[in-house]
């Protein structure tokens, strides 16, 4: 069985340090806002070429402080992709905001600077931009619009790590950006954890505090915040892993290449697509066909393990069902989450074992 993902050949890279690391983890005896995540933010901060760095508990904690640091809150309107994870939409609903729905490129899947300026109104005060399956959106445009109607940009770069846009990094455009180290991306922790980025030492300050239930001295509370602080442990994992991301993101650009050079040309198969000046860390290798679900199941059938990303979008899942959206509203997103297939991609995954899936997908087609 080829499985979609698996961590038996990262794990057994980083092992040794892993085992050093919790034993200095364990005698530390600080398991909270300690060295190891001092470490870590300054090292990811030193990566991801921006100021500051502020780890928090996970991916959409990261997403909706920076959205509370940039004061967002009810009757507010923030622009997302209508193809995209809940995430993204959640955390815009938490802080009271809506969530405003733009359509993808059809080629890319990331959002489509030529569709938001038809979607500004005198509430918006947020674009979110997501960097996909691992490539960067366009960000000089997303920027320019953003400019020019006075609009603040959070990049969603849960997917992304690494990725760039015209030579610069995916996480340091925006004004404040979110990531995920959830454990399958490419930068993944042993559990949940996240992170803010941003050049701006006010909002690196007041997402600082924000996640320590708005304290920056103890027990006194500037603001109404949250709880969501990296654990000294998952930092001391990232810090680790930080030091390999390079060469694993080489590895699966190798293997996303070889997936390409196979699959040109079979069936309706619409292959991975980069936009001009745009790079991709490949966190997912997705596919289109419309014959998505016949060949999910054959490829089961041949031992290879696949998965939808993702199978109903947003604005037509039930949690947003009083936004009133009707099937039909956003077609492009709509026809993603009904043709969109993801191969297995992970470090560890060897070159003839994609010449077998690509020999397979031949096959059924």
């Amino acid at each position: 069985m080829i499985p979609f993902f698996s961590f038996e050949d990262t794990n057994r890279q980083i092992r040794q340090e892993l085992i050093e690391a919790f034993k200095k983890f364990i005698d530390a005896k600080n398991y909270i806002l300690g060295a190891s995540l001092s470490d870590f933010e300054q090292n990811y901060a030193h990566f991801n070429q921006v100021q500051h760095c502020i780890g928090v508990g996970n991916g959409l904690d990261a997403l909706y402080i920076a959205l509370k640091v940039l004061g967002i809150s009810a009757g507010d309107e923030v622009i997302v992709p209508s193809n995209t994870y809940i995430a993204t939409a959640l955390a815009v609903s938490h802080t009271g905001a809506i969530p405003v729905f733009v359509e993808p490129r059809n080629l890319t899947y990331n959002l489509n600077p030529d569709l938001i300026e038809p979607a500004i109104t005198s509430h918006t005060k947020v674009i979110i931009p997501v960097h996909l399956y691992g490539q960067a959106c366009e960000m000089d445009a997303i920027m320019h619009i953003a400019g020019k109607h006075k609009l603040f940009v959070v990049e969603d770069n849960a997917q992304a790590h690494g990725a760039q846009y015209h030579g610069k990094l995916t996480g340091s455009f925006g004004h404040i950006n979110a990531t995920s180290f959830y454990p399958t991306k490419n930068l993944g922790a042993l559990g949940d954890a996240g992170a803010v980025t941003t050049n701006d030492s006010e909002f690196a300050r007041k997402a600082a505090t924000f996640r320590n239930y708005g304290s920056s001295r103890r027990y006194y509370n500037e603001v109404q915040g949250v709880n969501s602080r990296l654990d000294e442990w998952q930092a001391a994992v990232l810090n680790i892993k930080l030091n390999y991301l390079q060469a694993w993101t080489k590895e699966r650009q190798a293997l996303a290449n070889q997936y390409i050079d196979l699959l040109q040309g079979v069936g309706d198969i619409i292959l991975p697509h980069l936009a001009d000046r745009a790079t991709s860390v490949y966190h997912l290798f997705v596919i289109r066909t419309g014959r998505r679900d016949a060949l999910q199941q054959y490829l089961q059938t041949k031992n290879i393990s696949t998965l939808i990303h993702y199978p109903v979008p947003p604005h037509l899942q039930e949690a947003y069902q009083e936004l009133g959206y009707q099937k039909g509203a956003y077609p492009i997103a709509e026809d993603m989450a009904s043709t969109c297939l993801s191969l297995p991609l992970y470090v560890g995954l060897q070159e003839n074992q994609v010449a077998y899936i690509c020999d397979q997908i031949k096959n059924f087609f």
